[in-house]
């Protein structure tokens, strides 16, 4: 039976992340002292070690990915070596983390890319594929060398979400307006997702009147909900990735005007989740982020075992609104995880 999810305003999560991300310089001089620790230890062990880059751990998405990872790691003995290069544009960070766990002579990669295509990072990934099997984690990636990779079409999480808006207002209807706001363009994710929220608009009666674009972090994309809002004070809807529709939950908790629009995210998070459940979010594209990371962790370890590449595999998209009955059943990480970052 799928995990009931915690439900707290003030969760121990929000409390870790404001400590990690507030203390960084202080993160980096620990991070060298635990290094030795981890690598002493990992040596000693039996277990496989993994090496594991995220963009960041400020998208809640990515904490439910890690979660998911890491109670699959502890069934198959795998240790994981959990990385964040600090954001989307971060492409050198992680391609220096990339040279980093080829050279601890990990025995797999696990790479959420902060670009799908940009040449010197999947230039990087060819390299150390070389050495170590690497495996796409979630985002789009065109590298060669891959070993295998977990993900979904974002095209169909765009889809979905269109498609839902195009059936609530179908052709012929009075006309709604949307704001769409959404990762940076160099995700690989950003452009199928909005291509697929087009096609499922289409036919119906909700046109996207403008598109704001910016890295996940809550900061970042309080801006631009802040910027769009300003801009189409009278938008119907408002559709935007996991922070953004966080950011304007808050942002519009502040405000007395009733002709606020309705929020729908393109994905999960912690924050989305209980915007469904209380009714100010009014649906979800949900692509199940923990399987993904189970599914991450048993597909390297079966590469491994049998030193075959495989093909891109993931969860099966639905559309989750707040109306679902099920919603207690929908598992993402507890809200007390965070993952210990190197």
């Amino acid at each position: 039976m799928a995990e009931r999810i915690w439900i707290s305003r003030v969760s121990n999560l929000v409390r870790r992340i404001v400590r990690h991300y507030g203390a960084a310089s202080a993160g980096s001089i620990a991070a060298i002292g635990l290094c030795v620790a981890l690598c002493s230890s990992a040596a000693a062990s039996s277990s496989a070690l993994f090496c594991v880059l995220v963009p960041h751990f400020k998208d809640e998405y990515w904490l439910s990915v890690g979660y998911g990872l890491e109670q699959e790691a502890a069934r198959q003995n795998v240790e994981l070596l959990f990385f964040e290069a600090g954001g989307y544009r971060a492409r050198a960070k992680q391609i220096e983390q990339l040279g980093s766990c080829t050279k601890r002579r990990v025995d797999a990669i696990l790479i959420g890319a902060v670009t799908s295509d940009h040449p010197d990072l999947t230039e990087a990934i060819a390299q150390a594929a070389r050495n170590v099997p690497v495996f796409g984690l979630v985002n789009e990636l065109h590298a060669d060398g891959l070993s295998g990779r977990i993900g979904v079409n974002w095209h169909e999480m765009g889809y979905a979400v269109g498609r839902y808006l195009a059936e609530r207002h179908p052709e012929g209807s009075p006309l709604k307006t949307a704001v769409f706001i959404s990762g940076p363009p160099e995700a690989g994710w950003t452009s199928p997702l909005e291509t697929g929220l087009r096609d499922g608009l289409a036919g119906g009666a909700v046109a996207i009147i403008e598109v704001f674009g910016a890295d996940t972090g809550l900061r970042q994309q309080l801006a631009l909900v802040e910027t769009a809002l300003d801009h189409h004070p009278n938008a119907d809807y408002l559709i935007g990735s996991a922070p953004a529709v966080e950011a304007a939950i808050g942002l519009l908790a502040t405000k007395a005007d009733p002709n606020t629009p309705l929020l729908l995210s393109t994905y999960i998070s912690h924050t989305i989740m209980r915007g469904l459940m209380n009714g100010g979010v009014l649906a979800t594209a949900f692509d199940d982020p923990v399987l993904q990371g189970v599914m991450a962790l048993n597909q390297a370890v079966s590469v491994l075992a049998s030193e075959r590449s495989v093909e891109v595999v993931g969860p099966d998209i639905v559309l989750l609104t707040n109306s679902d009955k099920n919603l207690v059943d929908i598992r993402i990480s507890p809200p007390e995880y965070f993952p210990d970052i190197h």
